[in-house]
């Protein structure tokens, strides 16, 4: 399925946010024009403004509350990517070298912090505050689950229960935030927008099991393999491997993933195990599940083009290849 054909149906909107983006982030100070027009240059395949656009043509028209909806989720989330690069230290970024690598961490920092401040700004400017309301909310949930990770990855300690928490906040939020705001950008009945947070809750929850289980590919899909356990990040296939091991075998493969994440051998050895005891189809019934609960939603509504490219769209989002 191509990413194209989904598109169809928003694809003037698209055009129309590339716009509106290069509009929010210009500025008069010339590194920060430089870098902001670098930023549009290096731009991902923009999903969370597709789940924006797509919802509110689910519930009614697009319009310029629409694309300030949309505006805002886009600069939220390359703000928290700009952030993340930083934290994580990486050099590379959807194929260019990320903003770190460039002009290091101290502009990094400030430019991820100018990005959330021109969607803030946008809304304010659009008075656009129930908007506003959703997007900070999201802001807030995604801290939370970064610091509930690195808190947990500390000691290794993260239950299945505390790992859905922390992508429910980390990860989930925000597609439940671009759906939520896709609605109420259109529609002002509470509940039809709480319908479309669960909508994009659901679809957020599978979009983070997918990108974990690239971490247990055969070949460098989407990020090199075992990348998360050099990281000492807990993802649910190693989690359910560590409830069904034995006491011995835990304790080996905390060790590796705490104090010898950076050995190839042992790397690949903590992959294999994961591989051998079914967390890897553990994590991917649990991935279905959820893109049943996003589609459930989804059959109450009649059959449209929107209707027609959201199910695409969540199809995509469990068989893509990055």
């Amino acid at each position: 399925m191509k990413l194209a054909e989904i598109q169809a149906p928003i694809l003037e909107d698209l055009k129309q946010l590339d716009v509106s983006m290069r509009e929010a982030i210009k500025s008069k100070v010339s590194l920060l024009d430089t870098i902001t027009r670098y930023i549009i240059k290096s731009k991902g395949k923009q999903m969370r403004p597709m789940f924006v656009f797509l919802t509110a043509r689910l519930f009614g028209q697009v319009n310029h509350s629409t694309y300030t909806a949309a505006t805002m989720i886009e600069l939220l989330h390359t703000a928290t990517l700009v952030h993340d690069d930083v934290v994580d230290d990486s050099a590379m970024r959807r194929g260019f070298f990320s903003i770190n690598a460039i002009w290091k961490n101290k502009i990094a920092v400030l430019i991820g912090d100018y990005l959330l401040s021109k969607g803030l700004i946008l809304a304010m400017e659009h008075k656009e505050y129930h908007l506003l309301e959703l997007m900070t909310e999201s802001v807030k949930q995604m801290s939370e689950g970064e610091l509930l990770q690195i808190e947990k990855a500390r000691k290794l300690d993260i239950t299945e229960a505390i790992y859905y928490d922390i992508i429910a906040k980390k990860t989930a939020s925000l597609l439940a935030t671009a759906c939520a705001t896709g609605c109420a950008s259109v529609e002002k009945d509470e509940a039809k927008i709480a319908k479309a947070r669960e909508l994009g809750f659901n679809i957020g929850m599978a979009f983070q099991i997918k990108d974990d289980l690239f971490d247990y590919g055969k070949s460098q899909i989407g990020k090199p393999t075992g990348i998360d356990i050099k990281e000492q990040k807990m993802t649910l296939p190693l989690i359910y491997t560590l409830q069904n091991i034995s006491v011995f075998e835990k304790q080996k493969i905390k060790f590796i993933v705490k104090y010898m994440n950076t050995k190839k051998e042992q790397v690949q050895y903590v992959i294999d195990k994961v591989i051998a005891t079914g967390g890897i189809d553990y994590a991917t019934t649990k991935m279905q599940e959820y893109i049943q609960k996003a589609k459930e939603i989804l059959n109450e509504f009649e059959d449209s083009e929107s209707k027609k490219s959201l199910l695409q769209l969540i199809d995509y989002t469990i068989l893509r290849e990055k």
